[in-house]
């Protein structure tokens, strides 16, 4: 079997950071977001505290990923806390659950944008943007299979288009600003523990560079780095960005628009704005999803690697230098998602509660392996341990908390299919043994 490289620069893995966060959610959840607030204060101060709670985050996880650097994050770090059955449904979940449904729910962002470009009839516009997510997700499987340098190549430019793109838009939009009342707005607010969810939904994604600590160059240096840094631009460009919403909107008229950025583009260049944020958002969202699809697919690796009855993913393709078998089998779990969900928002609820769930144990999980084995060398300790990863916890069970308030049949679908992994795991544990 292959063995894998460490290829990857500090560059590719904040690239696969930014790239990850940076999709649809700054142009989905914007007004919603607004609209949990009176003024301007309180939305920056919103979208600043998620992004300090997924900072807090972050840092957790590059204390683990810097100490146990392997292939497949949690899977490592739960292995190591509470046992083999831990790695087992953190991976099973992945598979069934996760991966499947977070692909899924970008493809369907890129595609609802690809349609405007190049709509393809309007009497089949479910069955158009199932084709374009389905044709994204097909086509960045294949060129992640291909390689790695490939895969990351064509990562690293989507994010340097995306994130000079969202320059462009703020830039665009303080240029042109219309004089509008930006600093408070009268009428409804809704939830605040809402508003903040979607913040924290919009800044998902941080941690997948943990599923590739096994190729990353320096991974002492370069994984802390990456996360920290990653997550840091993503905070300064998403608050940018509705700075920019709204003084050109108001803070009124971004909490009531349909399509904020092409609403925010309009007011300067009107005639153009449809096609230029189509095509930005196209960029973004495929920028997420390659990432995802890349991460992802280490974790079915992982997997693979653990358990007999699902060796075939675990190897690793002389040929193309990637984990060829996993990413073929994850595109082939994400089609039949594609199919069933058929939206972004359904992808989404399907994935939200058992995301987060695993978030908590991993959190926890770094004060077992802390207590447990107090002799392992931490390159990178959390700054400001025990608080920073009680903040995290705790922004965990919000997150579990609102997903299952929203959507209980959703929650409840998602853990019984966690759930389904305990006889896999009892069974290929007794075939193990024969």
């Amino acid at each position: 079997m292959a063995k894998i490289e460490r290829q990857l620069t500090l560059f590719d893995t904040s690239c696969i950071i930014v790239g990850i966060i940076v999709g649809a959610g700054i142009f989905e959840t914007a007004p919603e977001v607004a609209r949990s607030q009176s003024s301007l204060l309180g939305l920056m101060a919103v979208w600043l505290f998620g992004g300090l709670l997924s900072l807090a985050g972050a840092l957790c996880y590059a204390e683990l990923a810097t100490t146990y650097p392997e292939a497949g994050g949690d899977i490592v770090y739960l292995e190591r806390a509470y046992g083999d059955w831990a790695g087992f449904l953190f991976g099973w979940a992945n598979a069934l659950v996760i991966r499947p449904g977070s692909i899924a729910a970008v493809a369907f962002a890129f595609a609802r944008y690809a349609e405007m470009l190049y709509p393809g009839g309007d009497s089949n516009s479910a069955q158009v943007k199932i084709a374009y997510a389905l044709g994204a997700t097909i086509l960045l499987t294949l060129l992640n299979v291909l390689g790695v340098k490939e895969s990351t190549t064509a990562q690293n430019i989507l994010v340097v288009a995306k994130v000079v793109g969202l320059l462009a838009v703020v830039a665009a939009a303080f240029w042109g600003a219309p004089e509008v009342e930006m600093y408070r707005r009268s009428g409804e607010v809704v939830s605040p523990v809402l508003g903040l969810i979607l913040v924290l939904f919009t800044f998902g994604g941080w941690n997948d560079v943990a599923y590739v600590a096994a190729e990353v160059e320096e991974p002492e240096r370069n994984l802390f780095w990456s996360l920290v840094l990653g997550t840091a631009a993503v905070i300064g460009l998403y608050l940018l960005v509705n700075l920019a919403y709204t003084a050109t909107l108001g803070l009124a008229g971004v909490a009531a628009s349909k399509a904020v950025a092409t609403d925010t583009i309009a007011v300067v260049f009107p005639k153009g704005a449809a096609v230029a944020v189509a095509i930005l958002i196209c960029v973004c969202t495929l920028g997420g999803t390659n990432g995802t699809i890349f991460t992802g697919a280490r974790i079915y690796y992982a997997l693979g690697e653990r358990v007999p009855l699902l060796s075939f993913l675990g190897t690793w393709s002389e040929r193309f230098d990637t984990p060829a078998n996993a990413l073929i089998v994850q595109g082939l779990l994400t089609v039949p998602i594609i199919f069933l969900a058929g939206s972004f928002s359904s992808s989404v609820v399907y994935t939200t509660t058992v995301v987060w769930l695993f978030f908590l144990a991993t959190g926890i999980a770094l004060f077992v392996l802390r207590y447990r084995e107090p002799q392992v060398k931490r390159p990178n300790p959390v700054f400001a341990h025990p608080l920073t990863t009680l903040l995290f916890c705790g922004s965990c069970l919000l997150l579990i908390w609102g997903a299952i308030d929203y959507d209980p049949k959703g929650s409840a679908a998602s853990l019984l299919l966690l759930i389904s992994g305990i006889p896999v795991y009892l069974y290929s544990r007794r075939k193990a043994v024969e």
